[in-house]
């Protein structure tokens, strides 16, 4: 039978995106797989272009791609900008910049719980030298540095972004406050795939053979615990904020942003800490793990050297053309958008977001069918399998466009369920305002789940058609293509998830700037920018905006999400190849109900998915009760203009404090969890994941979709019926404050702690599985009841440490 330590270094290289060994046999002397890379010039394509120079070639093509983001960086820096709007742009960033280093510290503390169990695995289980573990370790730093450094761009990018959307938005058009947004998060698409990409084929290209497999392992840790850490806690402190920010036009009946809350600077910080923050981690970590999942199930699957150094090659190649058809469907698009709408007074601000995730779909389709008859005309001797692979990966990659489609029939401002939310509000307040949304959120559900089934379904079918002659089980094989497919245009994707936190804050900085109120501002524009200002369609475009952006951050969570779970199901079936010597059937009775363990762990998946959702939770509700006590004793309204910066400062303390906390006991428990049930039994584990993956996927879908119905009914009534300060507005404000962290908290982090739940936990098997067959069972049984007891005091920390204390 293979040996756990092949199946721990598969499964994690499927998560780091190491490829190991191409086209050779896992070695299994000493119990040890080789991680030796071979000679990639060993196969041609295109007729004379050997692997490692195609390869090569694809470094090019990421260079242009960082350049791409770089360049739009400083095209937005140096928009216009009145002073007033880039001071209040800046505080934000010098907010961000506190806090991300706050949780940068927070990150070395986590690190040092991971770092002990990989010193122990591979120091003391593996036996490799002091200087190799140094190196693993190394390249886990560099992948918490990814995350958090693709994160720090995508503050800095958004927050020259939001002053410039709210100054060019005076001029009373709309299309400069739909260009601007969008430029900004193609910046941060671009630059993210790039450089997640380029840093893959640096280690496959150019770091010896015998360390490359161990470094992805670390750089794999290392992305997946940032993401995760980045995602969680920036969704908890922002959703603080908000919901403390948000009260406070019901409590004093103020405006939106109103420069007098002391929560308006901290809810600023909070869009980008959980909008922006969190989605540039988790879209780093995503976009790097989920094709390369592939790679694992390829070396372990397919036979045949040949085949297999095709399959891989023509993976990274489609990975290397998301790149430039990202950025050839922008143009188009937004050449198209420019003639349309520059000179127009209305516009649809989600038509041309929607054109452009369409065009890119088709782009992208159309490219995947001619890269694959160019690069793979011919496998295992069979001619039609590139058309049949590309038509699985065409599944996914339409996933990207029709599950947006989908999210919007239940949370645009256009859409009949958002209607119904406005309209059951108006009789019933935020009792029905509520139960209306939580309608929209579970329909939500079952038609994307129906729509992810009917993808997968025809992948399925389409496996069945010839590549079982390449490989055992074909149908798993698909499956990881679709998820493949999912990120086939993934700098857009995650520039229509970024469009919204530049729209949220461009509405905040123009209210915080007070420049209706700066003496003689009209004639100073006129005369240095040269244009007339008009206030009221400014104030109007982007109050819209911010509906359009509302609906693209919420098209954008499941189809992280979806990613997320099919790719992970990917990866429990290559574990499950592995663990039953070859799908061997007297083996596969362990994957059963009927097997005790297996079932059991199912059943604790479920149980840790709504513990995350209530801890994720609470930690917003007490952290915003908190927020709301300060603010409601030290608001000023009489006499002042804007809120005090201690008392700004305050609240943004107050938000940090309580997003450290929740995260910290979060993570803790998923470690201890992690680790007791994976030294429980080994098929309780495998149900467990799988359990884990599929509640998460359709909680998540349903509080993201639920909290964007919300969020855009309170739209409604503020942008189409102006009826900001009634009963009907008081009704709305409740119902998003109540899907805050339903969509922006809790939904959201499913991703990151689906995937570092499995990465992790493999590992924590492994030591288990060893120490088993050194000491005996009991040990193993011993220590899980010990790890799950420290991960309960956590679980009760995340509560009822964390619950409002009633003083009754």
């Amino acid at each position: 039978m293979t040996t756990w330590r092949t199946l721990l270094v598969t499964v994690l290289l499927a998560f780091a995106g190491a490829s190991p060994a191409f086209g050779q046999e896992p070695a299994h002397a000493g119990g040890e797989a080789s991680l030796v890379l071979p000679d990639l010039g060993s196969v041609t394509f295109l007729g004379d272009i050997d692997g490692r120079t195609l390869l090569l070639g694809g470094l090019v093509v990421c260079a242009l791609g960082l350049l791409f983001g770089l360049a739009s960086y400083t095209q937005l820096r140096n928009l216009p900008v009145h002073q007033s709007m880039r001071e209040i742009s800046e505080l934000i960033y010098e907010t961000c910049k506190t806090y991300l280093l706050t949780q940068g510290k927070f990150l070395v503390v986590l690190w040092l719980f991971i770092g002990a169990i990989m010193s122990f695995y591979f120091g003391v289980l593996q036996d490799f030298t002091l200087g190799r573990v140094l190196i693993i370790l190394l390249f886990s730093v560099i992948g918490i540095a990814g995350s958090y450094g693709v994160a720090w761009f995508g503050i800095r990018v958004n927050t020259f972004a939001n002053s410039r959307t709210a100054f060019a938005s005076l001029r009373g058009l709309p299309f400069p406050c739909y260009a601007i947004p969008l430029k900004a998060g193609m910046s941060i698409g671009m630059l993210l795939i790039s450089v997640e990409l380029l840093l893959m084929l640096i280690i496959l290209l150019f770091i010896p053979g015998e360390y490359a497999g161990q470094c992805f392992i670390g750089f794999a840790i290392g992305e997946s615990l940032g993401a995760a850490a980045l995602r969680v806690a920036g969704g908890i402190f922002t959703k603080i904020a908000d919901i403390g920010s948000d009260l406070m036009k019901i409590v004093f009946k103020i405006k939106e942003d109103d420069a007098r809350n002391p929560g308006v600077i901290a809810d600023c910080t909070g869009d980008n800490a959980g909008d922006s923050v969190g989605p540039s981690a988790d879209g780093f970590e995503t976009y790097g793990v989920t094709g390369v999942a592939l790679i694992s199930f390829i070396l372990l699957a397919v036979k045949d050297p040949a085949v297999q150094v095709q399959l891989l090659v023509w993976i990274f190649a489609m990975r290397v053309m998301m790149i430039l058809t990202s950025g050839l469907s922008y143009f188009l698009n937004e050449a198209w958008a420019r003639a349309r709408y520059a000179a127009a007074q209305r516009m649809n601000f989600e038509t041309p977001l929607t054109s452009l995730v369409w065009l890119t779909s088709i782009v992208s389709v159309i490219i995947t069918y001619i890269v694959s008859y160019l690069l793979v005309p011919d496998l295992g001797g069979d001619s039609s399998l590139w058309w049949k692979l590309s038509t699985v990966i065409t599944c996914g990659t339409l996933a990207g466009a029709i599950i947006p489609e989908l999210v919007k029939v239940f949370t645009s401002m256009d859409s009949r369920h958002v209607r119904e939310v406005v309209t059951s509000s108006e009789q019933g307040g935020a009792s029905l305002n509520i139960l209306s949304g939580l309608v929209a959120g579970n329909f939500s559900a079952y038609w994307l789940g129906l729509a992810i089934l009917t993808l997968m379904g025809i992948a399925y079918g389409v496996s069945t058609t010839g590549l079982d002659a390449l490989m055992i089980a074909p149908a798993v094989f698909a499956f990881g293509l679709v998820a493949f497919g999912f990120l086939g245009m993934g700098p857009v994707t995650i520039a229509v998830d970024s469009y919204g936190p530049v729209t949220d804050n461009a509405q905040s900085v123009y209210e915080l700037s007070q420049i209706e109120d700066v003496p003689n501002v009209k004639a100073e524009i006129q005369r240095e920018f040269g244009f007339p200002v008009d206030f009221e369609r400014a104030k109007h475009f982007l109050e819209e905006n911010d509906g359009a952006g509302n609906t693209f951050k919420a098209t954008a969570k499941p189809v992280l999400i979806g990613t997320a779970v099919v790719g992970a199901t990917t990866m429990i079936f290559s574990i499950i190849v592995l663990l039953t010597n070859g799908l061997q059937p007297e083996m596969l009775a362990n994957l059963s109900i009927l097997h005790p363990p297996f079932l059991l762990g199912f059943i604790a998946g479920g149980a840790v998915i709504y513990w995350f959702t209530g801890a994720s939770t609470q930690a917003v509700t007490t952290g915003a009760y908190r927020a709301v006590e300060f603010i409601k004793a030290n608001i000023k309204l009489e006499g002042v203009t804007k809120a005090s910066v201690s008392d700004s400062k305050k609240v943004v303390e107050i938000c940090t404090q309580y997003a450290q906390k929740g995260m910290f006991n979060i993570f803790l428990t998923v470690f201890f969890s992690t680790l007791a049930f994976a030294f429980l039994e080994p098929y309780f584990f495998i149900g467990y994941l799988v359990s884990i993956a599929l509640f998460g996927l359709f909680q998540a879908i349903f509080m993201a979709n639920a909290g964007g119905a919300w969020d855009n009914a309170k739209k409604v009534v503020e942008v189409e019926l102006k009826q900001k300060g009634t009963p009907l507005h008081d009704a709305t404000v409740v119902g998003d404050t109540v899907g805050d962290p339903f969509k922006d908290t809790s939904s959201v982090a499913m991703n990151p702690i689906i995937k570092f739940t499995t990465l992790f936990g493999l590992l924590a098997v492994e030591l288990a599985v060893s120490l088993t067959a050194q000491r005996g069972a009991g040990l193993s049984l011993a220590l899980a009841g010990i790890f799950f007891a420290v991960s309960l005091v956590f679980v009760h920390r995340s509560f009822y440490g964390m619950r409002i204390e009633t003083g009754r």
